[in-house]
């Protein structure tokens, strides 16, 4: 079938209210950026809905595309009909021709918003279904679980029919929450988090702790992997490396071993927080599970949160592990966070780390060393990368499409 449209429904934006269109406006900013390699489509939004009008490019492809954009509750492949019984009847006996295997249902689900069109609901019914059970050998109505549900949806200026209602990835568009820092450390857990919170709208930015030559240069491309992930929800997205080796030299002769996981993760928090405030975010996100290691109790987390008064945000604390991997695998970023390379989190492990840290001790053996010159000499040193995926274009050739 040759549709000549995609209908994208909002879902959740259509909640909004007098806010509606900046949510409209990031979900056509995304839905460009994620079409930006195929130049002939042109994007139409309206307060309801959006139509991608197709112009020749592949429909399949596109709607791959689209599935994965957040705020698209669903889509549909369809075909704009003028308003002539003729050409109405034909286009619904080809739409459901293209999809009718032997031995299938369909019904028919009008939906007249012109009041002024010459059929009725029952009409439409009548009219449509009777066509395609003359037209059609074998086939049946089943109006409760049809295998074919041809929508004809009746509007002023045209008929739009579609058969197919292809699920979307639901949530908020990217960057209509505001802008948050994800703490990525290359393992399975972080890209999963950063990806929930992207699905509730939050645009990230992403802070990477790297210490050569404990750590080497295919952890830091492992990493840069891993973020091009999840730049293909947005199109890019900005990844900081911090130089975090003098930091963790100075931890480990200053600090108690038992102690110096809880100092880490103290620091680390910090020049996240400091990042964040150049990048004018609103919370920091991390990967943290309850219970799953010695950093992630519960007190550890509020000695580790003493360093902060901005929100943390947590997508996986109660999640079990198994549920999170499959995320990860879903996503694409599991086999990327399994390679077998060092990060920051997994060199000077202390062996028996405190699963229940003081905040007061933390704090004692910490105020034995100058440790915020060299947190704001990591802060100043941090490079600044701007990720995209690899087979994505610049976004600003694509202006062109609105």
């Amino acid at each position: 079938m040759n549709y000549d449209r995609i209908l994208i429904r909002y879902g959740e934006i259509s909640t909004k209210g007098r806010n509606r269109k900046k949510f409209v406006d990031k979900l056509r900013k995304s839905v460009r950026i994620a079409l930006a390699p195929f130049p002939m489509i042109k994007i139409r939004a309206e307060r309801d809905r959006m139509y991608v009008l197709v112009n020749g490019e592949n429909v399949q492809e596109i709607i791959k595309s689209l599935k994965n954009i957040f705020g698209i509750q669903s889509l549909s492949p369809a075909i704009r009909v003028e308003r002539d019984l003729v050409q109405m009847k034909e286009a619904a006996l080809s739409l459901v021709k293209s999809l009718y295997k032997e031995g299938q249902t369909f019904k028919i689900s009008p939906k007249r918003s012109d009041k002024s069109f010459e059929l009725d609901t029952t009409g439409i019914n009548h009219t449509f279904g009777g066509h395609i059970l003359e037209n059609i050998p074998g086939i049946k109505v089943d109006v409760k679980n049809p295998d074919i549900n041809l929508k004809i949806e009746v509007l002023s200026e045209a008929i739009y029919m579609s058969c197919e209602n292809i699920l979307g990835a639901g949530g908020l568009p990217v960057g209509s929450s505001g802008k948050a820092m994800l703490m990525l450390s290359g393992g399975i857990d972080s890209p999963v988090a950063g990806y929930l919170t992207m699905k509730r709208g939050v645009e990230i930015e992403a802070v990477h702790f790297f210490s050569p030559p404990y750590t080497s240069e295919r952890s830091k491309e492992k990493v840069i992997d891993l973020a091009k992930k999840l730049a293909e929800i947005f199109g890019s997205m900005k990844l900081h490396i911090v130089p975090f080796t003098a930091i963790q030299q100075s931890i480990k002769e200053q600090i108690p071993e038992n102690y110096s996981m809880t100092t880490t993760r103290r620091f680390m928090l910090r020049i996240t927080d400091e990042i964040r405030k150049k990048q004018e975010g609103l919370a920091i996100i991390t990967g943290d599970n309850l219970g799953q290691v010695a950093s992630q109790t519960l007190e550890s987390m509020y000695a580790i949160n003493d360093v902060t008064n901005t929100p943390i945000l947590r997508p996986l604390l109660t999640m079990d592990k198994n549920d999170i991997i499959k995320i990860a695998k879903d996503i694409d970023t599991y086999d990327i966070s399994i390679r077998p390379f060092e990060d920051c989190c997994t060199i000077f492990v202390p062996s028996s780390p405190k699963t229940k840290p003081k905040k007061e001790k933390v704090q004692h053996y910490e105020s034995f060393f100058d440790f915020e010159t060299l947190i704001q000499e990591a802060v100043e040193n941090t490079e600044m990368l701007t990720i995209r995926p690899d087979s994505k274009e610049q976004p600003s050739e694509f202006e062109d499409l609105f």
